[in-house]
């Protein structure tokens, strides 16, 4: 019963066939452009027959299901992890007492619901669609009349949930649902709050996306009515290029953006850039009314401007390059241009950044955070090839000074860097499969030994290799060297042992068993060295260790330490010439 991989009704999806599956789904769908994969089941919930899963988050699991008389329905249900957590159960409530003060086509109904059993559940309209995010990912951006489709839809949803005295506060791509007609509707109420509640603290920010979390509630100021505008101006935007409006990456840094309102519309039709610019103000004083808004989108839909009714902005530039999403940084208009955010030609005002530390921030909670079904959250972040590289050419200095202490050094590395990777690696598949528990940790620190072990064993095994490989250079860059200058080759050289070290750890990095070091050596690195301003103090001093290091072996005349031996090994003696 899942739906097809087909565009919604209407016109304007820039793109050709859709991707391939990916596991993500939102609540009350079918999942079937990009939505989590769907599952046999032949279980019941309470009066309810459940026909497969649908979609999944970090909190719960959404089924199609079916009622006592064939209807189909949502079961959206706490995983059995979290179902005794009191917040959890708290929140499916507020969501409960949301659905049952809005009656509008444009939001997912609630039907039943059971907060107190043993597997707490919410029951909803089934809508027979994608998210918005899988449709774009699949189809590409929206325009013209399907644009204009989502833009209405959603207008008159938050118009229902308004006159109900309701903000949604996390209205973004996953959680609009398009229907079989192309028509928007509003899903996920799960932290929105009646207008005379009190506020949520700071412990509700984390239940949002960072991209599509308004200012307002990064500040902590009042929530009100155009929160849920912003946002919806965000998801337009989203809509309307493909893209996140403020970039990807770390969640400090996406936040800082949308408090300075540093979005990226390249590509956005003129017509329509100016009018979601000033939609997506930081300061909310400075936003279009809700009226306003409708006028310019009527206007639009009258093959006008939505600007129109609005004061044009300066600061939106329609030939600004697209944002990708790895390093969640501009591509360079020139050949050697330097990258910047936001994509020049984009919104220009600075960047809030008040710990100083730059662009990237990445931290350990982000590195180790992951939610049942999610992807690996290393997956996709900063590689710091730069640090590295300058590691790399300290120990290659380092070993053309004293090569076994090097040597030694590149062994703890590993050892500590696979350590890093096992402990994680484990941890990251439990919260993958159970999410988070109170005994992760206790657990961890179980399996450490086991982790030391392994890792001990798999950092010796996978030196044999590299060092062999560095051996080879060694004598290579001795017979050239005898070469050039005549004489017998001598493989105790300065020259030769750093190259060889260098091609060592090349070949421990690439080669076989390496994509464990590599992961452990990224996240140590990640989560040690902030960037920004420490990056660049520690690179620069790695390089002027370096290069101390390099002139230190040459003005000795190819002299070498051979600690902890007291001589080379046998095998590293002068190389027989021949005659």
């Amino acid at each position: 019963m899942t739906t097809s991989a087909r565009p919604p009704a209407g016109h304007g999806y820039a793109g050709a066939s859709p991707p391939a599956a990916d596991p993500r789904g939102g609540a009350g769908g079918a999942g079937g452009v990009g939505g989590a994969p769907t599952e046999r089941l032949a279980e019941r919930l309470g009066p309810y027959r459940l026909i497969q899963r649908i979609g999944q988050g970090g909190m719960g699991v959404v089924h199609l299901a079916l009622d006592p008389s064939g209807r189909a329905v949502a079961i959206k249900v706490l995983r059995p992890h979290i179902a005794d957590d009191p917040e959890a159960r708290d929140r499916l409530q507020r969501e409960l007492d949301t659905l049952a003060r809005v009656d509008h086509p444009r939001v997912a109904p609630v039907f039943d619901a059971d907060i107190s059993g043993p597997l707490p559940y919410l029951v909803t309209r089934y809508i027979g669609g994608d998210p918005l995010d899988d449709v774009v990912t699949a189809y590409g951006p929206l325009s013209g009349p399907a644009l204009l489709t989502l833009a209405q839809g959603l207008a008159d949803a938050l118009d229902a949930i308004h006159a109900a005295g309701i903000v949604h506060r996390d209205l973004k791509p996953g959680n609009v649902m398009l229907d079989d007609d192309g028509l928007p509707v509003l899903i996920d109420f799960g932290i929105a709050h009646v207008a005379d509640d009190v506020r949520l603290t700071s412990s509700g920010l984390v239940m949002g996306t960072p991209g599509y979390l308004a200012p307002e509630i990064i500040e902590g100021a009042d929530v009100t009515e155009a929160t849920d505008w912003w946002g919806w101006a965000a998801t337009l935007a989203y809509a309307a290029t493909g893209r996140p409006p403020f970039g990807a990456g770390g969640m400090d840094v996406v936040l800082a953006r949308v408090r300075g309102g540093q979005f990226d519309l390249a590509g956005v039709d003129p017509r329509l850039a100016s009018w979601l610019a000033a939609a997506l103000s930081p300061d909310p004083g400075q936003r279009p009314s809700s009226h306003e808004l409708l006028a310019g989108l009527r206007h639009y839909a009258d093959a006008g401007s939505a600007t129109t009714v609005l004061p044009a902005h300066p600061d939106v530039d329609l030939t600004a390059p697209v944002v990708t999403q790895r390093h969640t940084r501009a591509l360079p208009q020139e050949a050697g241009a330097p990258e910047s955010w936001p994509p020049p030609g984009a919104s220009q005002q600075p960047v809030p950044d008040p710990q100083g530390w730059g662009q990237e921030v990445s931290t350990w909670e982000e590195e180790w955070s992951v939610e049942p079904g999610q992807a690996d959250p290393r997956i996709g972040r900063p590689d710091r090839s730069g640090t590295l590289l300058a590691g790399v050419a300290l120990t290659g200095a380092l070993a053309a000074n004293a090569p076994m202490a090097a040597l030694l050094l590149a062994l703890v590395w590993a050892w500590v860097a696979r350590f890093a990777d096992k402990a994680m690696t484990s941890l990251l598949l439990r919260r993958h499969e159970f999410g988070h528990r109170r005994r992760d940790v206790p657990l961890s620190i179980a399996l450490s030994p086991v982790h030391v072990v392994t890792a001990a064993l798999a950092a010796v095994l996978g030196a044999l290799l590299p060092v062999f490989v560095g051996l080879a250079m060694v004598f290579c860059v001795a017979l050239a060297l005898a070469a050039a200058a005549g004489g017998a080759p001598t493989p105790v050289n300065p020259l030769g042992l750093g190259v060889g070290a260098v091609a060592s750890l090349l070949m421990a990095w690439w080669g076989p068993g390496g994509a464990s070091l590599r992961r452990g050596t990224r996240s140590m690195v990640r989560g040690v060295v902030r960037p920004g301003l420490p990056t660049d103090i520690v690179v620069g001093a790695l390089v002027v260790a370096s290069l101390a290091l390099a002139g230190w072996a040459f003005l000795r005349g190819g002299s070498v330490f051979w600690w902890p031996l007291s001589a080379p090994p046998g095998f590293l003696g002068p190389l027989p010439t021949g005659r």
